[in-house]
């Protein structure tokens, strides 16, 4: 038995060392068949006439008139210029170039590469074995804690602009959620219940409605009918509380329906100017239920008490979430960054501190912007009004763009009242980028920056919205090739147009010279090995 299950690393061993050893010889197996190559062109030299081939080819060439060379390059650089295009289009649309990732996909596996999928996950140790890679933060995507309503908020955007601020995917995933949390028991359905969860998935606001009207008369006490109605029906906000309430009446003893119908009422006080209600709301909701920490609430009254300005209320908020054990979010660090920099932005002057260095108070307040960065990069420029804000989405990925335009769009203001905040941001932001030169690679107090946020973002942001992407990236190799090659050829037809003798004899010089190696070589060839040789060979 021993035996048996020694034997299967060796054998493993011989199988990855017979992969390798096939890479590495089809670097010489491909050398060896150009030097092939080349024999066989000079054994077939005289068989074949190549000789006079090649000087009635030279002969047509030289006979081509000038039209026919800019003709030649006009055409080389129209057909550069839409590869470029195409390139350009490709990669801004999906962030890679497609010449690239088809030499990955399809023509990387032919001449025996490694696929990168397999080395993701795994990397070498001192000893050479395999390990697993840290696990680092996935990409995530997050209920929005600050979500806007859709009937007396989203749609009233819509109704004004004609733009949709939602796209479907971000949509799809509320879907998911509220069947989860209303209808998550599939044995036991009651009738209603059995309309709602049809209602949850329909695409069309006006069906969802139609079917939540249907679930009150089959049972007048459905308080998740209620809630869509107040959630997409609702006008104004006065009118979704009043659902809401409606809600909270019938409800019952569901835990989901009544933390999710009692966190929409206080997200009404709030934005109806009720704030201490909603304060104390979201207390009292905390407290009821302790271990409902993964919704988020604390960050509802994190921004409800930086409107009250009761900041020793928000920093005792933040000594209880800003722990190193639990998830981060841009709400608490910028929050964070927000009460340290306020403390000393209303005296701070850059030329003050380049003169005599930064205060601890001030170098707090730097090394908390700093951390704020670090976990999402995207947050100043919208703060600082460099990007245009829109309306949040439903759900969000954290340290990525849609955290970033959900925590500006609410924060803003409160940066704004703080005197001085946004130019102490404004002053030191971007030297978080010096800490953390290779993101993707190392991070300085958190996981290296996950490399899928820009596909989820797009994913959950209209199209509308010009998606912020770090770090930024370079542009690609064939990009920057097509472009030179577009240039060049064009600026030989144009060349070629108005200097037709001048721009022959440099052609012809040009092919002399390229073709001076290989004719050396044939005759040293010759010299070495007479062709008659290989002609007598060849008849025999």
């Amino acid at each position: 038995m021993e035996d048996t299950i020694g034997s299967n690393p060796q054998s493993l061993g011989f199988t990855e060392k017979l992969k390798s050893w096939l890479s590495w010889s089809w670097t010489y197996v491909c050398f060896i068949w150009f030097g092939m190559v080349l024999i066989m062109i000079y054994v077939l030299w005289s068989p074949l006439k190549l000789q006079e081939t090649l000087t009635s080819a030279s002969v047509f060439l030289n006979t081509l008139t000038p039209k026919f060379y800019v003709a030649l390059t006009g055409t080389s650089s129209l057909i550069s210029g839409l590869i470029l295009i195409f390139e350009w289009w490709y990669f801004r649309k999906y962030g890679t170039s497609f010449i690239e990732q088809v030499s990955v996909s399809h023509l990387r596996p032919l001449l025996g590469g490694v696929e990168s999928s397999s080395t993701t996950g795994l990397f070498s140790s001192v000893n050479g074995e395999a390990e697993p890679r840290p696990s680092v933060s996935e990409c995530k995507v997050w209920r929005n804690p600050l979500n806007l309503f859709r009937g007396a908020e989203y749609n009233r955007y819509t109704w004004v602009t004609g733009k949709e601020p939602l796209t479907y995917y971000d949509m799809n995933l509320s879907a998911q959620d509220h069947q989860t949390f209303f209808t998550g028991d599939t044995q036991q359905l009651r009738p209603e219940d059995a309309v709602m969860q049809k209602a949850w998935r329909e695409r069309n606001p006006q069906a969802r409605i139609r079917a939540a009207y249907q679930a009150i008369e089959i049972n007048h006490e459905c308080a998740a009918a209620y809630v869509l109605l107040a959630e997409e029906e609702a006008t104004t906000i006065t009118e979704a509380e009043r659902l809401f309430k409606k809600a909270l009446s019938i409800a019952g003893k569901d835990i989901n329906l009544l933390v999710y119908i009692k966190r929409r009422l206080a997200m009404c006080a709030r934005k109806l100017g009720r704030i201490k209600e909603a304060v104390k709301m979201m207390r009292d909701l905390m407290k009821e239920f302790p271990l409902l920490g993964m919704l988020n609430i604390h960050e509802n009254l994190l921004e409800a008490l930086l409107e009250l300005q009761a900041y020793a209320d928000v920093q005792a908020v933040l000594a209880k979430y800003d722990d190193i054990s639990l998830p981060k979010s841009a709400t608490i660090c910028y929050t964070s960054a927000l009460l340290k920099a306020r403390a000393v932005s209303d005296k701070f002057s850059p030329e003050a501190a380049s003169r005599r260095g930064l205060s601890t108070a001030e170098m707090n307040a730097v090394e908390a912007i700093h951390r704020a960065v670090e976990f999402n990069p995207h947050v100043p420029k919208y703060l600082l009004e460099m990007k245009s804000l829109i309306l949040p989405p439903e759900h969000i990925l954290k340290r990525g763009d849609s955290e970033a335009v959900a925590y500006a769009f609410f924060h803003l203001q409160h940066w704004k009242r703080a005197e001085g905040a946004l130019n102490l941001l404004h002053c030191t932001w971007e030297g978080t980028f010096r800490i953390i030169p290779y993101p993707l690679e190392k991070g300085h107090l958190f996981y290296p920056y996950p490399g899928c946020t820009e596909t989820a973002d797009r994913e959950l942001l209209p199209s509308f919205h010009e998606v912020s992407v770090y770090p930024k990236k370079e542009l690609p190799f064939f990009i920057l090739f097509t472009a030179g090659l577009c240039s060049f050829t064009a600026m030989l037809a144009m060349l070629t147009h108005q200097f037709p003798e001048l721009m022959g004899v440099f052609a012809k010089a040009f092919f002399s010279t390229l073709f001076a190696p290989l004719g050396f070589f044939a005759d040293k060839m010759e010299s070495f090995m007479p062709s008659s040789f290989w002609h007598q060979l060849t008849r025999i």
